[in-house]
Protein backbone atom coordinates (compact mmCIF):
# COMPACT_ATOMS: atom_id res chain seq x y z
CA UNK A 1 0.00 0.00 0.00
CA UNK A 2 1.53 3.36 -0.86
CA UNK A 3 1.19 5.65 1.69
CA UNK A 4 3.11 9.11 2.46
CA UNK A 5 4.12 11.10 5.79
CA UNK A 6 5.77 14.62 6.04
CA UNK A 7 6.20 16.41 9.44
CA UNK A 8 4.71 19.60 9.82
CA UNK A 9 5.88 21.96 11.95
CA UNK A 10 7.17 20.85 15.08
CA UNK A 11 7.83 24.03 16.93
CA UNK A 12 4.33 25.85 16.73
CA UNK A 13 2.20 27.60 19.41
CA UNK A 14 0.15 25.09 18.88
CA UNK A 15 2.71 22.65 21.20
CA UNK A 16 1.42 22.62 25.14
CA UNK A 17 5.06 20.91 25.75
CA UNK A 18 8.67 20.44 24.09
CA UNK A 19 7.91 16.89 23.90
CA UNK A 20 4.88 16.91 21.92
CA UNK A 21 5.26 16.38 17.88
CA UNK A 22 2.91 16.17 15.18
CA UNK A 23 3.24 14.37 12.08
CA UNK A 24 0.89 14.66 9.05
CA UNK A 25 -0.11 11.65 7.52
CA UNK A 26 -2.06 11.03 4.55
CA UNK A 27 -4.13 7.49 3.19
CA UNK A 28 -3.94 6.76 -0.37
CA UNK A 29 -7.78 6.38 -1.49
CA UNK A 30 -7.33 4.36 -4.07
CA UNK A 31 -5.35 1.73 -2.21
CA UNK A 32 -7.86 1.67 1.04
CA UNK A 33 -10.79 1.09 -1.43
CA UNK A 34 -8.72 -1.85 -2.31
CA UNK A 35 -8.22 -2.83 0.78
CA UNK A 36 -11.64 -3.04 1.80
CA UNK A 37 -13.23 -4.66 -1.26
CA UNK A 38 -9.96 -7.59 0.12
CA UNK A 39 -11.56 -7.82 3.28
CA UNK A 40 -14.85 -7.85 2.02
CA UNK A 41 -14.38 -10.78 -0.07
CA UNK A 42 -12.50 -12.53 2.61
CA UNK A 43 -15.66 -12.04 4.95
CA UNK A 44 -18.43 -13.52 2.42
CA UNK A 45 -16.46 -16.58 2.05
CA UNK A 46 -17.29 -17.45 5.71
CA UNK A 47 -20.28 -15.33 6.31
CA UNK A 48 -23.64 -17.17 7.64
CA UNK A 49 -27.01 -15.39 6.63
CA UNK A 50 -30.35 -16.82 6.86
CA UNK A 51 -31.86 -18.00 3.21
CA UNK A 52 -28.08 -18.22 1.90
CA UNK A 53 -25.49 -20.80 1.38
CA UNK A 54 -22.25 -20.16 2.92
CA UNK A 55 -20.00 -18.10 0.66
CA UNK A 56 -22.67 -17.45 -1.78
CA UNK A 57 -23.96 -14.33 0.35
CA UNK A 58 -24.61 -11.44 -2.48
CA UNK A 59 -21.63 -8.70 -2.15
CA UNK A 60 -24.00 -5.44 -1.74
CA UNK A 61 -25.14 -7.71 1.08
CA UNK A 62 -22.14 -7.95 2.69
CA UNK A 63 -20.86 -4.32 2.14
CA UNK A 64 -24.22 -3.06 3.60
CA UNK A 65 -23.77 -4.90 6.85
CA UNK A 66 -19.87 -5.37 7.45
CA UNK A 67 -18.58 -2.50 5.17
CA UNK A 68 -18.37 0.22 7.91
CA UNK A 69 -16.26 -2.30 9.82
CA UNK A 70 -13.95 -3.09 7.01
CA UNK A 71 -13.43 0.82 6.23
CA UNK A 72 -12.94 1.73 9.45
CA UNK A 73 -10.11 -1.48 10.01
CA UNK A 74 -8.21 -0.65 6.73
CA UNK A 75 -8.15 3.24 7.97
CA UNK A 76 -6.86 2.09 11.29
CA UNK A 77 -3.73 -0.35 10.07
CA UNK A 78 -2.97 2.10 6.79
CA UNK A 79 -2.36 4.86 9.50
CA UNK A 80 -0.68 2.44 11.55
CA UNK A 81 1.51 1.72 9.21
CA UNK A 82 1.84 5.35 7.67
CA UNK A 83 2.76 6.19 11.28
CA UNK A 84 5.32 3.46 11.99
CA UNK A 85 7.51 4.54 8.96
CA UNK A 86 6.96 7.89 9.71
CA UNK A 87 8.56 7.84 13.12
CA UNK A 88 11.52 5.23 12.40
CA UNK A 89 12.30 7.36 9.27
CA UNK A 90 12.69 10.50 12.20
CA UNK A 91 14.29 8.46 14.60
CA UNK A 92 11.48 9.51 16.70
CA UNK A 93 10.67 7.30 20.67
CA UNK A 94 7.18 7.65 21.01
CA UNK A 95 5.70 7.61 24.44
CA UNK A 96 2.49 6.27 24.51
CA UNK A 97 -0.51 6.11 22.39
CA UNK A 98 -0.75 8.72 19.16
CA UNK A 99 -3.75 10.49 18.73
CA UNK A 100 -5.03 10.84 15.34
CA UNK A 101 -7.15 13.71 13.89
CA UNK A 102 -9.20 13.97 10.29
CA UNK A 103 -8.19 17.00 8.98
CA UNK A 104 -10.14 18.45 6.23
CA UNK A 105 -9.01 19.08 2.48
CA UNK A 106 -10.22 18.77 -0.59
CA UNK A 107 -7.69 16.17 -1.89
CA UNK A 108 -10.41 13.87 -3.97
CA UNK A 109 -6.97 11.12 -3.67
CA UNK A 110 -5.77 11.43 -0.33
CA UNK A 111 -7.52 11.36 3.34
CA UNK A 112 -5.67 13.50 5.53
CA UNK A 113 -5.10 12.76 9.46
CA UNK A 114 -2.80 14.52 11.90
CA UNK A 115 -1.36 12.31 14.55
CA UNK A 116 -0.20 14.18 17.89
CA UNK A 117 1.65 12.45 20.20
CA UNK A 118 4.43 12.99 22.86
CA UNK A 119 8.26 11.56 22.60
CA UNK A 120 10.41 10.88 25.39
CA UNK A 121 13.01 13.47 26.77
CA UNK A 122 16.43 13.63 25.86
CA UNK A 123 18.31 13.12 29.13
CA UNK A 124 22.01 14.97 29.93
CA UNK A 125 22.97 13.37 32.94
CA UNK A 126 23.78 16.18 35.31
CA UNK A 127 26.79 16.12 37.53
CA UNK A 128 26.35 14.64 41.30
CA UNK A 129 29.95 15.39 42.73
CA UNK A 130 29.04 18.65 44.89
CA UNK A 131 25.56 17.36 45.84
CA UNK A 132 25.60 15.59 49.42
CA UNK A 133 24.05 12.62 50.33
CA UNK A 134 23.58 11.89 54.05
CA UNK A 135 24.00 8.07 55.18
CA UNK A 136 22.53 7.12 58.06
CA UNK A 137 24.72 4.20 60.28
CA UNK A 138 23.71 2.10 62.94
CA UNK A 139 25.20 -1.12 64.61
CA UNK A 140 22.78 -3.65 66.09
CA UNK A 141 23.60 -4.13 69.77
CA UNK A 142 22.29 -5.38 73.17
CA UNK A 143 20.39 -2.79 73.24
CA UNK A 144 18.75 -2.55 69.92
CA UNK A 145 17.86 -6.47 70.86
CA UNK A 146 16.33 -6.03 74.03
CA UNK A 147 14.54 -3.08 72.40
CA UNK A 148 13.20 -5.29 70.05
CA UNK A 149 11.95 -8.24 72.34
CA UNK A 150 10.42 -5.30 74.40
CA UNK A 151 8.46 -4.65 71.73
CA UNK A 152 8.01 -8.56 71.00
CA UNK A 153 6.74 -8.91 74.47
CA UNK A 154 4.14 -5.67 74.85
CA UNK A 155 2.67 -7.40 71.44
CA UNK A 156 1.67 -10.47 73.34
CA UNK A 157 0.14 -8.40 76.25
CA UNK A 158 -2.55 -9.95 78.19
CA UNK A 159 -5.51 -7.85 80.16
CA UNK A 160 -6.17 -8.99 83.41
CA UNK A 161 -9.31 -7.33 85.94
CA UNK A 162 -8.15 -5.24 88.62
CA UNK A 163 -10.16 -3.14 91.35
CA UNK A 164 -8.53 -0.07 91.51
CA UNK A 165 -8.89 2.96 89.16
CA UNK A 166 -7.80 3.12 85.27
CA UNK A 167 -4.38 4.31 84.90
CA UNK A 168 -2.23 5.12 81.32
CA UNK A 169 -1.56 1.55 79.98
CA UNK A 170 -4.71 -0.03 80.80
CA UNK A 171 -7.60 -1.27 79.04
CA UNK A 172 -10.98 -0.01 80.07
CA UNK A 173 -14.62 -1.02 78.69
CA UNK A 174 -16.65 1.74 78.65
CA UNK A 175 -20.48 3.02 78.05
CA UNK A 176 -20.43 6.66 76.40
CA UNK A 177 -22.92 8.84 75.00
CA UNK A 178 -22.08 12.65 73.74
CA UNK A 179 -24.59 15.25 73.51
CA UNK A 180 -24.04 18.80 71.76
CA UNK A 181 -26.90 21.22 72.50
CA UNK A 182 -28.50 18.81 74.97
CA UNK A 183 -29.11 16.29 72.00
CA UNK A 184 -27.14 13.29 70.84
CA UNK A 185 -24.81 13.44 67.84
CA UNK A 186 -24.14 10.98 65.26
CA UNK A 187 -21.12 8.46 65.88
CA UNK A 188 -21.18 10.16 69.61
CA UNK A 189 -22.35 7.15 71.89
CA UNK A 190 -21.02 3.19 72.13
CA UNK A 191 -22.04 0.12 74.45
CA UNK A 192 -19.28 -1.95 75.92
CA UNK A 193 -16.36 0.36 74.10
CA UNK A 194 -12.52 -0.92 74.49
CA UNK A 195 -9.53 1.18 74.56
CA UNK A 196 -6.01 1.02 75.72
CA UNK A 197 -5.66 4.61 77.57
CA UNK A 198 -2.53 6.65 76.24
CA UNK A 199 -2.64 4.81 72.87
CA UNK A 200 -4.08 7.54 71.50
CA UNK A 201 -7.36 5.18 70.19
CA UNK A 202 -9.41 8.35 72.02
CA UNK A 203 -8.75 11.97 72.45
CA UNK A 204 -6.62 13.19 74.71
CA UNK A 205 -9.42 14.63 77.30
CA UNK A 206 -11.55 12.66 76.71
CA UNK A 207 -8.64 9.85 77.65
CA UNK A 208 -8.30 12.27 80.70
CA UNK A 209 -11.91 12.19 81.63
CA UNK A 210 -11.77 8.43 82.00
CA UNK A 211 -8.05 8.17 84.16
CA UNK A 212 -9.20 7.74 87.91
CA UNK A 213 -12.35 6.09 87.33
CA UNK A 214 -13.09 2.81 88.88
CA UNK A 215 -15.23 -0.21 86.92
CA UNK A 216 -19.03 1.07 87.95
CA UNK A 217 -18.25 4.55 88.29
CA UNK A 218 -19.18 7.31 85.93
CA UNK A 219 -18.74 10.57 85.23
CA UNK A 220 -20.57 13.63 82.71
CA UNK A 221 -17.53 16.17 81.33
CA UNK A 222 -17.46 18.75 78.80
CA UNK A 223 -15.07 18.85 76.04
CA UNK A 224 -14.01 20.86 72.95
CA UNK A 225 -13.20 18.87 69.88
CA UNK A 226 -9.80 20.30 67.99
CA UNK A 227 -10.09 22.90 65.22
CA UNK A 228 -9.17 20.29 62.56
CA UNK A 229 -11.35 17.64 63.48
CA UNK A 230 -14.65 16.30 61.16
CA UNK A 231 -16.55 18.90 60.11
CA UNK A 232 -19.42 19.02 62.24
CA UNK A 233 -17.75 18.81 65.24
CA UNK A 234 -14.96 20.79 64.80
CA UNK A 235 -14.42 23.48 67.32
CA UNK A 236 -17.60 22.12 69.03
CA UNK A 237 -17.96 22.03 72.58
CA UNK A 238 -20.07 19.01 73.76
CA UNK A 239 -20.69 16.69 76.89
CA UNK A 240 -19.88 13.13 77.14
CA UNK A 241 -21.79 10.49 79.81
CA UNK A 242 -19.46 7.79 80.40
CA UNK A 243 -19.57 4.74 82.61
CA UNK A 244 -16.68 2.62 83.04
CA UNK A 245 -17.75 -0.98 82.85
CA UNK A 246 -14.09 -2.79 82.81
CA UNK A 247 -10.63 -2.20 84.29
CA UNK A 248 -7.80 -4.20 83.01
CA UNK A 249 -3.58 -3.91 83.72
CA UNK A 250 -1.69 -5.34 81.25
CA UNK A 251 0.71 -7.91 81.96
CA UNK A 252 3.94 -8.42 79.95
CA UNK A 253 4.88 -12.34 79.18
CA UNK A 254 8.22 -13.11 81.33
CA UNK A 255 11.15 -13.52 78.58
CA UNK A 256 11.06 -17.54 79.12
CA UNK A 257 10.48 -20.71 77.77
CA UNK A 258 7.10 -20.36 76.86
CA UNK A 259 7.83 -17.18 75.50
CA UNK A 260 10.60 -18.66 73.06
CA UNK A 261 8.25 -21.21 71.76
CA UNK A 262 5.14 -18.48 70.83
CA UNK A 263 7.86 -17.04 68.68
CA UNK A 264 8.47 -20.24 67.10
CA UNK A 265 11.29 -21.59 68.93
CA UNK A 266 10.34 -25.21 69.36
CA UNK A 267 12.23 -26.38 71.99
CA UNK A 268 11.70 -23.30 74.11
CA UNK A 269 15.30 -21.76 73.66
CA UNK A 270 16.00 -18.40 74.86
CA UNK A 271 19.16 -18.29 73.94
CA UNK A 272 18.62 -19.84 69.90
CA UNK A 273 15.46 -17.53 70.31
CA UNK A 274 17.83 -14.05 70.91
CA UNK A 275 20.13 -15.28 68.36
CA UNK A 276 17.24 -15.86 65.52
CA UNK A 277 15.81 -12.80 66.42
CA UNK A 278 19.20 -10.68 66.29
CA UNK A 279 19.75 -12.39 62.87
CA UNK A 280 15.99 -11.16 61.62
CA UNK A 281 16.56 -7.33 63.00
CA UNK A 282 20.20 -7.26 61.60
CA UNK A 283 18.67 -7.76 57.79
CA UNK A 284 15.51 -5.52 58.95
CA UNK A 285 17.88 -2.64 60.17
CA UNK A 286 20.00 -3.49 56.67
CA UNK A 287 16.91 -3.13 54.21
CA UNK A 288 15.88 0.15 56.20
CA UNK A 289 19.00 1.67 56.38
CA UNK A 290 19.05 1.12 52.78
CA UNK A 291 15.70 2.69 51.69
CA UNK A 292 16.87 5.25 53.27
CA UNK A 293 20.38 5.77 51.28
CA UNK A 294 18.07 5.28 48.40
CA UNK A 295 15.08 7.95 48.80
CA UNK A 296 18.63 9.92 49.53
CA UNK A 297 19.56 9.05 46.09
CA UNK A 298 16.47 9.59 44.12
CA UNK A 299 16.15 12.63 45.49
CA UNK A 300 19.44 13.66 44.44
CA UNK A 301 19.05 12.20 41.10
CA UNK A 302 15.57 14.48 40.51
CA UNK A 303 17.59 17.37 41.99
CA UNK A 304 20.51 17.15 38.92
CA UNK A 305 18.50 15.70 36.25
CA UNK A 306 15.13 18.06 35.82
CA UNK A 307 13.85 16.75 33.04
CA UNK A 308 9.64 17.34 31.33
CA UNK A 309 8.07 13.88 30.96
CA UNK A 310 5.39 12.72 28.84
CA UNK A 311 2.02 13.09 30.23
CA UNK A 312 0.76 9.90 28.60
CA UNK A 313 3.32 8.46 30.81
CA UNK A 314 1.97 9.92 33.96
CA UNK A 315 -1.38 9.43 32.27
CA UNK A 316 -0.55 5.50 32.51
CA UNK A 317 1.48 5.45 36.07
CA UNK A 318 -1.63 7.04 37.75
CA UNK A 319 -4.13 4.05 36.38
CA UNK A 320 -1.51 1.68 37.83
CA UNK A 321 -1.33 3.10 40.72
CA UNK A 322 -5.07 3.70 41.28
CA UNK A 323 -5.35 0.03 40.06
CA UNK A 324 -2.94 -1.19 43.08
CA UNK A 325 -4.61 1.12 45.74
CA UNK A 326 -8.04 -0.18 45.13
CA UNK A 327 -6.44 -4.17 44.96
CA UNK A 328 -4.87 -2.78 48.63
CA UNK A 329 -8.48 -1.18 50.14
CA UNK A 330 -10.38 -4.43 49.03
CA UNK A 331 -7.84 -6.86 50.60
CA UNK A 332 -8.17 -4.93 53.90
CA UNK A 333 -11.54 -3.59 53.53
CA UNK A 334 -13.84 -6.25 51.73
CA UNK A 335 -14.55 -6.09 47.84
CA UNK A 336 -17.07 -3.27 48.31
CA UNK A 337 -14.22 -0.96 48.97
CA UNK A 338 -12.93 -1.63 45.32
CA UNK A 339 -15.48 0.73 44.33
CA UNK A 340 -14.22 3.66 46.17
CA UNK A 341 -14.06 6.65 44.27
CA UNK A 342 -10.50 8.01 43.32
CA UNK A 343 -9.45 10.69 41.34
CA UNK A 344 -6.57 11.05 40.05
CA UNK A 345 -4.40 14.21 41.14
CA UNK A 346 -4.11 12.19 44.23
CA UNK A 347 -1.83 10.12 42.65
CA UNK A 348 -0.39 12.78 40.20
CA UNK A 349 3.27 14.02 42.34
CA UNK A 350 3.41 10.26 43.03
CA UNK A 351 3.19 9.09 39.34
CA UNK A 352 5.51 12.43 37.96
CA UNK A 353 8.40 11.11 40.53
CA UNK A 354 8.08 7.35 39.40
CA UNK A 355 7.93 8.37 35.63
CA UNK A 356 10.88 10.81 36.28
CA UNK A 357 12.66 8.27 38.24
CA UNK A 358 12.50 5.13 35.60
CA UNK A 359 13.72 7.31 32.61
CA UNK A 360 16.81 8.91 34.82
CA UNK A 361 17.61 5.66 35.82
CA UNK A 362 17.22 4.07 32.22
CA UNK A 363 19.33 6.61 31.27
CA UNK A 364 21.80 6.01 33.90
CA UNK A 365 22.04 2.02 33.70
CA UNK A 366 22.64 2.70 29.65
CA UNK A 367 25.47 4.97 30.18
CA UNK A 368 27.26 3.88 32.83
CA UNK A 369 26.86 -0.36 32.08
CA UNK A 370 25.09 -0.74 34.87
CA UNK A 371 22.93 -3.92 34.14
CA UNK A 372 22.78 -6.68 36.43
CA UNK A 373 24.66 -9.93 36.45
CA UNK A 374 22.74 -13.29 36.83
CA UNK A 375 24.77 -13.49 40.02
CA UNK A 376 23.75 -10.25 41.67
CA UNK A 377 19.90 -11.31 40.91
CA UNK A 378 20.94 -14.85 42.15
CA UNK A 379 22.41 -13.20 45.62
CA UNK A 380 19.14 -10.74 46.14
CA UNK A 381 16.91 -14.23 45.53
CA UNK A 382 18.63 -15.89 48.22
CA UNK A 383 19.10 -13.26 51.10
CA UNK A 384 14.91 -12.41 50.40
CA UNK A 385 14.49 -16.26 50.97
CA UNK A 386 16.76 -16.40 54.37
CA UNK A 387 13.56 -14.92 55.82
CA UNK A 388 11.33 -18.05 55.12
CA UNK A 389 11.07 -21.17 56.63
CA UNK A 390 12.22 -23.66 53.75
CA UNK A 391 14.47 -20.84 51.52
CA UNK A 392 15.13 -23.23 48.61
CA UNK A 393 11.29 -23.64 48.06
CA UNK A 394 11.15 -19.72 47.74
CA UNK A 395 14.14 -19.61 45.67
CA UNK A 396 12.98 -22.22 42.96
CA UNK A 397 9.66 -20.25 42.98
CA UNK A 398 11.37 -17.02 41.94
CA UNK A 399 13.06 -18.24 39.20
CA UNK A 400 9.57 -20.45 38.32
CA UNK A 401 7.52 -16.74 37.55
CA UNK A 402 9.68 -14.46 35.07
CA UNK A 403 6.60 -11.80 36.32
CA UNK A 404 8.90 -12.03 39.61
CA UNK A 405 12.26 -12.35 39.04
CA UNK A 406 11.68 -9.17 36.36
CA UNK A 407 11.20 -7.10 39.53
CA UNK A 408 14.26 -8.44 41.11
CA UNK A 409 16.16 -7.33 38.35
CA UNK A 410 14.76 -4.21 39.30
CA UNK A 411 15.68 -4.10 42.50
CA UNK A 412 19.20 -4.91 41.04
CA UNK A 413 19.21 -2.13 39.01
CA UNK A 414 18.48 0.31 41.99
CA UNK A 415 20.80 -0.97 43.52
CA UNK A 416 23.51 -0.79 41.43
CA UNK A 417 22.47 2.99 40.37
CA UNK A 418 22.88 3.37 44.02
CA UNK A 419 25.76 2.66 44.54
CA UNK A 420 27.14 4.63 41.54
CA UNK A 421 25.61 7.21 42.50
CA UNK A 422 27.15 7.31 46.32
CA UNK A 423 30.69 6.57 44.42
CA UNK A 424 30.09 10.11 42.76
CA UNK A 425 28.20 12.20 45.17
CA UNK A 426 29.65 13.88 48.76
CA UNK A 427 28.64 11.71 51.47
CA UNK A 428 28.19 11.96 54.75
CA UNK A 429 27.89 8.98 57.22
CA UNK A 430 25.23 9.90 60.01
CA UNK A 431 24.14 8.22 63.22
CA UNK A 432 20.31 7.58 63.38
CA UNK A 433 18.32 6.18 66.76
CA UNK A 434 16.86 3.18 66.59
CA UNK A 435 13.57 4.16 67.35
CA UNK A 436 13.60 6.71 64.48
CA UNK A 437 15.13 3.72 62.28
CA UNK A 438 11.83 1.45 62.93
CA UNK A 439 9.47 4.29 63.45
CA UNK A 440 8.46 3.63 67.18
CA UNK A 441 7.45 6.65 69.13
CA UNK A 442 7.93 6.55 72.84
Amino acid sequence: MDTNATQSSTETAQQPSALERRLDLSVVIADLDKDVEARLRKIGKTVKMPGFRPGKVPAAIIKQQYGHEAQSEAIGEALEKAFGEAVRSQKLRVAGQPRIEPKTGESTTHMEFTAIFEVFPEITLGDLSSVEIKRSTLEVGDAELDNTIAVLRKQRTQYEPVDRVAAKGDRVTIDFLGKKGGEPFAGGQATDYPFVIGEGAMLADFEAAVTGLKAGESKTFEMTFPADYVKDLAGQTVSFEITVKEVREPILPEVDGEFAKSLGIGNGDVAAMRAEIETNLKREVSKRLQNKVKDQVMDALLQVNPIEVPKALVDMEIQQLMQQAREDMAQRGGAKMKDFPMQPEWFADQAKRRVSLGLILSEIVKEKELQPKPEQIKAIVEDAAQSYEHPEEVVRWYYAHPQRLSEIEGVAIEENVVNWALSAAKVVDEAIAFDDLMGRQG
